[in-house]
């Protein structure tokens, strides 16, 4: 079959290459010109983990264009994987969705199987069948709900290897269509109705966002009361009724998936005149989480005039070039605003954070670099290089070494001695 996916961002760009190692017939789309001109010399647009080396071993299976034509005329199954960014008011943004639709309503003529895999509120699909409907003849478009669960930074392993496939569809033909785009997967199907399986995304999502944000304030209450969260956590992640999963304490969630999904199931129940008590709690949470190390910082520091900042780390999480919703901005702006001098390091995205704000901080080539001469360094992403540093390293390099740990990469204990301040999440400071 010949299956066009819509949309080159992480959720398309990821899907069409472990697609296309099924054995599928693959064609990429996107508006973004640039994007598929890499594409076509088989580089990647985004940092994920192994996708240069899917690329370079796939990608000339593959037929990667923005012409529409091109794109549609052939197509037996289309799935819709482009942004539905929130809005001011938290709601989801369809305007990119509703584009692509228009698009293959015009430039597929004999119809087509529509998958919707992009995030999108309860009843979307519903409404996409009426929009193919009121443009073509009714019946020629088939609509389907296939919500992705890959996360950034193991996003292959997750599409390779995914724990439930759901399939949302309104009969058992189309259900099997879907299936069938899935052979060679060994992994669960759960089919069920479209808007069922639209509402599994959020909730999924904003369950995982939820006990990130719970871990957040156990380990915040733990450094009142004196616990170690690192225990708590072990301690309560070994009932299988709650898992070791999103139980690590933090600086909070970012990327471009929890913010945003947060935001638009709490806008869809808003707007049915019903408040989701938990998902707004979380959100708020999360807000105040991704400054925690501000506040932390300003117990030594009244103010961060002309003091030098070692930021290390910048992209949400390891793994991924990402810096959307990425805590690390907002501390980074915070200091800046005081007359900070912030020096920072990230292995992946150090370069785009240069280009995207210019004047906020130096970046560095390396972490040596950003922590020589620093008076404070302030960890918010545990890469592997962070996590491999010694204590030795900040005590050599720093000037006045106090580490605050955004993301408890080190034990206190390897500190005791060292001649660094150490402190960090729900744990006791230590020196």
């Amino acid at each position: 079959m010949n299956i066009t996916i819509a949309g080159a961002g992480y959720v398309g760009l990821i899907t069409a290459v472990c697609l296309s190692r099924k054995g599928q017939n693959i064609t990429l789309t996107d508006i973004d010109e640039n994007k598929i001109t890499m594409l076509q010399k088989q580089e990647a647009p985004i940092f994920e983990n192994g996708l240069s080396e899917m690329l370079h071993e796939y990608g000339g299976k593959m037929i990667f264009t923005t012409v529409p034509e091109q794109a549609y005329g052939r197509a037996d199954i289309v799935m819709l994987a482009v942004p539905t960014p929130d809005r001011r008011d938290g709601s989801a943004n369809l305007k990119y969705l509703y584009e692509a639709c228009g698009q293959v309503a015009s430039h597929c003529a004999k119809g087509c199987l529509v998958v919707v895999k992009s995030t999108v509120p309860v009843g979307t699909c519903d409404k996409i069948e009426h929009f193919f409907n009121d443009r073509t003849l009714s019946g020629l478009f088939r609509v389907a709900s296939n919500p992705e669960f890959l996360a950034q930074g193991t996003a292959i392993q997750d599409t390779l290897h995914p724990a439930r496939i759901i399939i949302g569809a309104e009969n058992e033909a189309v259900a099997q269509e879907v299936q069938e785009i899935y052979n060679g997967f060994n992994s669960d199907f759960v089919v069920t109705d479209r808007r069922s399986a639209e509402m599994i995304k959020y909730a999924s999502n904003d369950f995982l966002a939820m006990k990130i944000s719970y871990i957040n304030e156990i380990a915040n209450l733990c450094e009142i009361v004196g616990a170690d969260v690192e225990t708590v956590s072990l301690g309560m992640g070994l009932d299988p009724r709650i898992g070791q999963q999103y139980l690590r304490p933090g600086t909070g969630y970012g990327g471009s998936c929890f913010p945003k999904d947060t935001k638009a199931l709490h806008w869809l129940a808003r707007f049915h005149d019903y408040e989701l008590k938990t998902i707004k709690a979380t959100i708020e949470v999360n807000e105040t989480q991704k400054i925690r190390l501000f506040k932390k910082a300003k117990k030594y520091y009244k103010s961060f005039k002309g003091v030098t900042i070692a930021v290390l780390g910048l992209a949400f999480k390891p793994g991924t070039d990402d810096l959307r919703e990425a805590p690390s901005i907002e501390v980074i702006q915070l200091l800046a605003e005081e007359g900070a001098v912030i020096r920072a390091w990230d292995p992946a995205t150090g370069n785009r954070f240069a280009k995207q704000y210019p004047d906020l901080a130096i970046t560095c080539q390396s972490l040596d670099e950003a922590l020589c001469g620093a008076e404070l360094c302030l960890i918010m992403t545990e890469w592997d290089e962070v996590r491999s540093c010694k204590p030795e390293k900040f005590a050599d390099l720093m000037k006045a070494p106090l580490v605050i740990d955004g993301r408890n990469c080190y034990t206190p204990h390897s500190f005791v001695n060292s001649g660094v301040l150490y402190d960090s999440i729900g744990r006791k400071a230590v020196k």
